[in-house]
């Protein structure tokens, strides 16, 4: 098992220069074919669609294999937490403590199932309320400070959850779901929500009763691996509620495209030389245990791109595995460190390629920044993708996609009136 600790030396400096070392093995002679291309026909739309686009955007790896984009250091800006009810607070108080397991810990999984559990309401859709709510409690620290772009009242160029992000970089592999994102340009910055795909609506309404007890299976295992403080164990004995979150706030820049977003975080390293957010974090996933080569296989094609994608965008370090059986106990537990993976898989045949994930995300936010011009908050540009398919969009007014609330574009507005000379 591999304890890797955050707070070594060692580990400091593969944090730090993952995202330089990221882009060193993403060097390589290609030709720069560019991924716009104009189609041929009208896409099919939905029914709400006003305008219809004659741009798409390809999703086909080779395009995308140059080098690698550059991508600053993620710094935390801020958190939130959510409470048992789902309510916001603009604090840590929900903030939990990696300790370190038994090398062969028998974790039950199933464990308080029937009798423990509290799941968040699925039909209750938040879009990006949250992390607003968190831009207006700390405004002040967001104002743009330039004098090019007045008409801006944050330093962002987009405002999104990491989930979002992390679909996009994971778009050029994926296979089996597509996806809606809604965007809307309002005060010259872009927010980006997701739309539930109608095929994710019937998987999530008509979803088996096993695979309901698996994914209660990831939170348990999270609750024998966090501590509520600094000084105590984890307690399994608890109730797993869902509501429950610690959220992080980063900034960062990916090419020429200025980033905030937000993300949900597991753990943090509980030693007090531990290094500041978010390279403290941790990150913790449940896997069933590998037992054959096309297992070994798949975790590297198709888990582990996963895993690396949700933790490279925040600046998370490590990814700390718990390996199950099929009936949901634990046997083992090991440590990714996030700067190693791409070494883990670059035998793999037919493999995954860290720089293709990050220069796809790269030009879909630039493709996005020449569709979406205007600067409305009733407007939203909807990108949609099936797999095999280009990336195309339409544009909705006054619609039901809408989803910046009024309490934030009025204060938002308020406070650029607020600071007018």
């Amino acid at each position: 098992m591999n304890h890797h600790r955050s707070s070594s030396p060692i580990t400091d400096y593969h944090h730090q220069s993952a995202y330089r070392r990221e882009r060193d093995r993403g060097r390589r002679n290609h030709n720069d074919s560019t991924p716009f291309t104009p189609s041929n026909h009208h896409q099919q739309q939905p029914r709400s669609t006003t305008i219809q686009s004659s741009q798409t955007l390809s999703t086909r790896k080779e395009l995308y294999e140059k080098d690698f984009p550059l991508y600053k250091q993620p710094v935390e800006v801020g958190c939130f937490s959510l409470d048992s009810q789902r309510r916001f607070f603009s604090d840590d108080r929900q903030i939990r403590y990696y300790v370190e397991p038994d090398k062969s810990p028998n974790f039950d999984l199933r464990d308080g199932y029937k009798d423990r559990y509290v799941k968040r309401d699925e039909n209750v859709k938040e879009r990006l309320d949250h992390i607003l709510r968190w831009i207006i409690t700390n405004l002040s620290k967001l104002k743009s400070k330039g004098t090019t772009n007045s008409s801006r009242a944050l330093d962002f160029d987009f405002v999104t959850w990491r989930g979002h992000l992390t679909k996009l970089l994971t778009t050029p592999y994926e296979t089996r779901e597509g996806w809606l994102l809604a965007v809307t340009r309002f005060n010259s910055t872009l927010y980006i929500s997701e739309v539930e795909t109608e095929a994710a609506r019937r998987e999530r309404e008509n979803r088996p009763e096993r695979n309901h007890e698996m994914m209660y299976w990831g939170y348990k295992f999270e609750q024998y691996m966090c501590a509520d403080n600094n000084h105590s164990l984890p307690d399994p004995s608890g109730v797993v509620n869902t509501n429950e979150a610690f959220c992080t706030v980063v900034h960062t820049r990916l090419t020429d495209h200025k980033l905030l977003f937000s993300g949900e975080v597991d753990c943090r390293d509980k030693d007090p030389g531990a290094p500041p957010p978010p390279a403290c974090y941790v990150e913790l996933k449940t896997s069933l245990e590998i037992c054959t080569p096309k297992q070994h296989s798949n975790f590297h094609r198709f888990k582990l791109l996963k895993w690396w994608a949700q933790s490279f965008l925040p600046g998370v370090p490590r990814v700390v595995a718990g390996f199950r059986d099929h009936g949901g106990t634990v046997i083992s537990v090991d440590t990714f460190p996030i700067s190693k993976i791409s070494q883990l898989i670059k035998n793999e045949h037919n493999c995954w390629k860290p720089t293709v994930c990050m220069n796809f995300c790269s030009d879909f936010l630039s493709f996005v920044k020449r569709v979406a011009t205007e600067d409305n908050h009733s407007v939203v540009y909807l990108f949609s993708w099936e797999p095999h398919r280009d990336v195309t969009y339409s544009v909705h007014r006054d619609s039901r996609l809408s989803f910046l609330p009024s309490w934030y574009t009025e204060a938002i507005t308020s406070s650029q009136d607020f600071h007018q000379p």
